[in-house]
């Protein structure tokens, strides 16, 4: 079924969505159209994805046994625009 692994995946892809329609949909529409209730509407789930996502990534790369380097790579990238695709497409697909 779903294991750690497949489960990081999954919420690295949302966490990764949510970031990007936060930042560039959310926000806009909230500074340029005075409409905050997108923020409001994204905020709480994005926010969870981010911890999950934190939390899974320390979970996986234990398992794993990632280097320092690896994982701090991964961690680093949950904050960075499209970052977790990246960590998908470079760490993630070729693994398991």
């Amino acid at each position: 079924m779903f294991s750690l692994f497949n489960t990081f995946r999954i919420i690295a892809f949302l966490e990764g969505l949510s970031y990007i329609l936060l930042l560039f949909i959310a926000t806009p529409i909230k500074y340029l159209a005075d409409d905050p209730q997108y923020v409001k509407l994204l905020g709480m789930p994005h926010g969870l994805l981010f911890i999950a996502y934190i939390i899974l990534a320390i979970m996986v790369g234990s398992e794993m046994n990632w280097s320092k380097k690896t994982s701090a790579i991964v961690l680093v990238a949950s904050i960075i625009p499209f970052g977790t695709f990246y960590i998908e497409k470079k760490y993630l697909k070729t693994a398991k």
